[in-house]
């Protein structure tokens, strides 16, 4: 398929990059689970690696061919002069192109864990620049998969992608129900739960002895973890902080915390 020259904004062939709002992408036609967007070859690049199927590619001339290298002949490449672009989409294409990815259906829990041996569970996390910065560290520092609760922000808005470097389309993630469902999968899976919250009956993560299988939780912003959660738990875990400091940022947090649980 040759490269297709940018004249008309309103080709409905463009509409995917049309100043689309995540919703909006999540429940794109023609899709069986919606899209997201890929900022950069490289994140692309990542996502092709996992497996994911792009649907079109808007490019800056100079990054055409990297473009055209990366997702084939089959898939359409539309180019145009950056002021062009930057009007088809609300701004700037500083990373030289974007790509609109079908997104792929999520694997069920049991499937994450059978093979998991460290777990990250996010609660009700909603910023997705934190949930992007914990997904990066969980690839650089070390877990083997990630839960996310319903009122989770989406892993696959631009925002997460794109502060996660595209990590979040390398490591393995899925969605959970309830407390009490979570609960007894992770106990039929043999995992310890230990949630990251201020109590009083909290062990240091000084102390705390990592078990074969553990998972983490950890929660929203400002509100930390739920009662259900903390009530879920096998054990609560702090982090041992200095100068009246109680807490750090959840995405600091889950850093912290998965170094220090590491193997």
């Amino acid at each position: 398929m040759p490269v297709i020259d940018i004249t008309d904004l309103s080709d409905p062939r463009l509409a995917d990059f049309t100043r689309a709002n995540d919703v909006a992408l999540k429940k794109a036609r023609g899709t069986g689970h919606g899209l997201y967007i890929a900022e950069s070859a490289l994140v692309l690049e990542r996502g092709l690696r996992a497996g994911h199927r792009p649907r079109s590619v808007l490019a800056l001339g100079g990054t055409v061919h990297e473009a055209v290298a990366l997702v084939g002949d089959d898939v359409p490449v539309f180019s145009g002069p950056g002021e062009l672009l930057a009007e088809l989409t609300g701004y700037a294409l500083h990373r030289g192109l974007i790509a609109s990815v079908h997104r792929p259906p999520l694997p069920a829990p049991e499937q994450l864990l059978a093979a998991a041996r460290r777990v990250v569970i996010l609660e009700n996390v909603v910023a997705p620049t934190n949930v992007g910065a914990i997904f990066r560290s969980v690839a650089g520092i070390g877990a083997d998969a990630v839960l996310i609760t319903p009122r989770c922000s989406d892993p696959f808005y631009r925002r997460a992608i794109r502060v996660s470097m595209g990590t979040v389309l390398q490591v393995p993630w899925t969605r959970v129900g309830d407390w009490a469902s979570t609960r007894e999968l992770l106990t039929a899976s043999g995992f310890h739960l230990a949630a990251l919250a201020l109590t009083d009956d909290a062990v240091s993560l000084r102390e705390f002895a990592p078990p074969e299988r553990l998972a983490l939780v950890l929660g929203t912003e400002g509100d930390g973890l739920t009662p259900d959660a903390i009530a879920a738990a096998d054990t609560v875990v702090q982090i041992p902080m200095r100068h009246g400091i109680d807490s750090l940022n959840v995405a600091a947090a889950a850093a912290v915390a998965m170094w220090a649980v590491g193997e």
